[in-house]
């Protein structure tokens, strides 16, 4: 398997530190808001990369934080008057429930901020003990950036004179303008947690740190965690802050594999709140069924920035449509799972840094020469056979392809509309067992009302959105 470097900037041969396993940790969102396309475009990538580790043989440990402590959060509940646990569990839940209808398989960890305290004082702690932070007066820590040789290797940026000399976070007490914060002194009664080094919250830039050495990191490796990844903004100041605080406070470096995936434009603009045109998962989800939007999303390698338009959406939906139709074609036959050509050319194609392109154009061509020969004479037993089993691969690796292929033509249909519809079906199938044909008809009629087609098959009856 092969993985492009974002900071090696060459694809690298994976190999994991301890044979057969791998360990992944992923910045998760912080839960002040509602999740939005950029959200959706990162979790699906690393979905994707959890899925093809193990599709390889890996046992993957997947860790993805909560940041449920954050300025923001605390902006939200002053404006708001509620407490800082009511807006995160119900933008956390949100996140699930939304990433939960993008197939996105929930991680293995999935630690939040608040849970993870005691990790970072200790962290502040090391960092202190060795010279690599200090304390001003007011109480609070800084990260010394002067103190680590390697800081900035990491994004290979390079600072001109005029960062040198800005004084962020008001404070002037800190030694260089590049210090981060890891801890930050609250005097004024707002939201704070008690530690050692008195009343505060920690910088944001700790949790991650932290988070890998409580649950990932392991005594004697050169490295913390085997793969770490976010989005492409992630890499400076956070990835680059995370590694300096990691390997000034550890005897290992962060990650052996660094990934980021790039952003999501809003018909050629940078998704940001600033701009005013942040797409919302949310406003996404009631036109569109999670599963296109998956297909959409993922369609793109995961490095490129991604152009989100209409237009190029419904053109994506047509060629996850041709999967459904052919799981259509092959609806109720029974199934006998067998390792194909596909499946290997499939997955190494997905191996190569997620050639997803490649791996389209590998699903395109299988999906033609099944209907082209299911179309000639023959009952075609080793086809359906071998068909259905690429169905299910693809279905297991990439996500595409999970539902029935009936309901998924049903997607723009009202909840209450399909809940009249299958009565109506019931009531026919009640009819036609009576031999009440005249019955059967005029409910067939009924149904039709409803802009469906209808089909009877041997598995039962079943309708879809024309």
């Amino acid at each position: 398997m092969y993985i492009y470097d974002s900071v090696q900037k060459t694809k690298r041969e994976f190999i994991p530190q301890e044979s057969g396993k791998v360990s992944l940790y992923v910045c998760g969102p912080t839960v002040y808001d509602d999740a939005h396309l950029g959200h959706a475009k990162s979790a699906l990538v690393f979905d994707l990369l959890s899925r093809v580790l193990k599709a390889n043989g890996y046992e993957v440990v997947y860790a993805r934080n909560i940041t449920d402590i954050d300025d923001k959060i605390i902006k939200k509940a002053q404006e708001s008057g509620k407490e800082i646990k009511e807006i995160t569990d119900f933008y956390t839940n949100a996140f699930h429930e939304e990433m939960g209808k993008l197939g996105v398989i929930r991680p293995t960890i999935e630690p939040k901020a608040t849970e993870s305290l005691e990790a970072m004082f200790a962290l502040i702690q090391k960092l202190l003990d060795n010279k690599h932070a200090y304390k001003t007066s007011q109480g609070d820590i800084y990260f010394d950036t002067s103190s680590d040789s390697q800081y900035l290797k990491l994004s290979h940026r390079i600072q001109d004179e005029n960062e040198k000399k800005q004084r962020v976070e008001s404070s002037l007490e800190k030694k260089n303008s590049a210090d981060f914060a890891l801890w930050k002194s609250v005097k004024d009664g707002s939201i704070s947690f008690e530690s050692s080094f008195g009343k505060g919250r920690p910088g944001w830039h700790l949790e991650c740190s932290a988070m890998i050495e409580k649950h990932l990191a392991k005594p004697n490796q050169k490295f913390a965690v085997d793969i770490h990844g976010g989005g492409a903004d992630l890499l400076f100041p956070h990835h680059e802050n995370e590694a300096a605080q990691t390997r000034c406070a550890t005897n290992h470096a962060l990650a052996a594999y660094w990934m980021h995936n790039g952003f999501v434009n809003i018909e050629g603009e940078k998704m940001s709140k600033s701009l005013g045109n942040s797409f919302f998962l949310k406003d996404a989800l009631k036109i569109y069924d999670g599963e296109v939007l998956r297909f959409y999303l993922l369609s793109t390698h995961y490095r490129s920035n991604f152009n989100f338009n209409e237009e190029d959406l419904l053109s994506s939906k047509k060629r996850l449509d041709k999967i459904y139709r052919l799981k259509k074609r092959l609806f109720g036959l029974s199934f006998e799972n067998v390792k194909t050509s596909f499946q290997n050319a499939l997955l190494e194609t997905l191996s190569d840094d997620l050639n997803i392109s490649a791996s389209l154009a590998l699903i395109d061509e299988m999906i033609s020469h099944a209907n082209e020969t299911l179309d000639t004479a023959g009952k075609h037993k080793e086809l359906k056979r071998d068909t259905l089993s690429n169905l299910a691969y693809i279905e297991e690796i990439l996500g595409f392809g999970v539902k029935n292929p009936y309901k998924y033509f049903q997607f723009g249909v009202d909840e209450e509309t399909k809940t009249k519809i299958d009565a109506l079906i019931k009531q026919r199938d009640e009819a036609k067992k009576a031999k009440d044909f005249a019955s059967s008809d005029a409910l067939r009629n009924d149904i039709l009302a409803y802009g469906v087609n209808l089909m009877d098959t041997p598995q039962g009856t079943f309708w879809e959105k024309i």
